[in-house]
């Protein structure tokens, strides 16, 4: 296949399709607005699912390496109390059903990947415009330009590419996190450390809880949550970060301190997370030569899947291109009548997640999610 792929966005999604293509002989150039593979934190722990996430790496040709990553017994989960009572504790059973690893390493595996040079560091799409014959052109925020004859957005929630399809825009939930981290929690936070346990915490209440993960080196990776309008945040000055971080635990006072510190006693400044979602059942006509993938196509309120399914898209869209090397809209309109379903059933199952995390019924709605007890809607 002559025609290059051009992919606009080097996250999980962008680079499984780069992967994926690769591994079927099809050239792709992906354009990534940060500066390197290391400037800025990668985000947390990704338990990558048996459906979509797994088989998406089977297609990358990428399992072997990827059990590499997996931390053993971080599968385990314990829901609490605000006071600290153990509410549901759930050991890693061992059996690897949704094994854990980390955002950053498993980005930096697809990335070795890849041919030396497919992803091209420092490029933020700008404007982006039909040339018409399905061709398009990006340009730069440096000034520069690539024409593509098919173009991928895998740029996230704030997409470039989506208006080309698109006049839908990502809309606040009503929920924020705020992001912190304790480093060498055991020694240096023993009792956050054990209140976390191996591998998550939930410690939930109706519209507000603190959820913490622990990471590889021990490292506790916390959000907490607030169900606040925006501007209730912009009243809080992250440039000041102990005082940034007492006025969020104060929306935690009376919760045991072994939970509040993961947020007071925090190694790193607090940053804001608000979170957003595109409408259930986002879709788009055929459009030629360009289409979306992840987040760009169906953002949806975090449920754990939003990483699966992203690399899942990008599997699915680098299969259809390299079965149809000649035929190109045969390859996105294939893709795409697979996509709407899959993502429509995805964003109302988030909806229905997030709903039980943080609705009125929670902690034991969220009980009954973990232990396979919810009702469905």
């Amino acid at each position: 296949m002559n025609t290059p792929v051009t992919i606009i966005g080097a996250g999980l999604g962008g680079l499984t399709l780069a992967r994926v293509l690769h591994v079927h002989g099809v050239p792709s150039t992906v354009y990534e607005a940060e500066p390197s593979p290391t400037a800025r934190t990668q985000g947390g722990m990704l338990d990558i699912h048996h459906d979509n996430g797994r088989p998406a790496l089977q297609a990358a040709g990428l399992i072997e390496e990827f059990r590499g990553l997996i931390l053993e017994g971080r599968q385990a989960t314990r829901v609490l109390a605000p006071d600290g009572t153990v509410l549901l504790d759930e050991p890693d059973d061992g059996t690897g059903g949704r094994p854990e690893v980390q955002r950053g390493a498993l980005r930096q595996m697809l990335l070795d990947s890849l041919p030396a040079g497919t992803v091209r560091w420092g490029r933020k799409a700008g404007a982006v415009r039909a040339l018409g014959g399905g061709r398009h052109q990006v340009t730069f925020a440096d000034g520069t330009t690539a024409t593509a004859d098919l173009l991928v957005g895998a740029d996230g929630a704030w997409s470039r590419v989506r208006p080309l399809l698109s006049d839908a825009a990502p809309e606040y939930v009503g929920i924020s996190f705020i992001e912190t981290y304790l480093l060498d929690g055991d020694t240096r936070h023993p009792a956050s450390a054990k209140a976390v346990g191996g591998g998550a915490l939930l410690a939930l209440v109706p519209g507000k809880g603190i959820q913490a993960h622990r990471e590889s080196g021990g490292t506790l990776h916390t959000y907490a949550a607030l169900s606040k309008p925006q501007d209730w945040f912009t009243g809080i000055d992250l440039t000041e970060p102990a005082a940034a971080t007492a006025r969020i635990a104060r929306e935690f006072d009376g919760w045991a301190p072994e939970l509040t510190a993961l947020l007071t006693d925090g190694d790193t400044a607090p940053v804001l997370r608000p979170l957003n979602a595109l409408p259930k059942g986002h879709r788009w006509d055929r459009t030629p030569g360009v289409t979306l993938l992840g987040d760009a196509a169906h953002l949806s309120p975090p449920n754990g899947e939003g990483a699966n399914l992203a690399m899942f898209d990008g599997a699915e869209l680098g299969k259809a291109i390299a079965a149809h090397p000649d035929d190109t809209e045969a390859a996105l309109t294939e893709y795409e009548q697979a996509l709407f379903p899959r993502s429509t059933e995805a964003a109302t199952e988030a909806a229905r997640d997030f709903d039980l995390c943080f609705g009125d019924n929670t902690p034991h709605s969220l009980i009954a999610l973990l232990t396979g007890n919810a009702q469905p809607h």
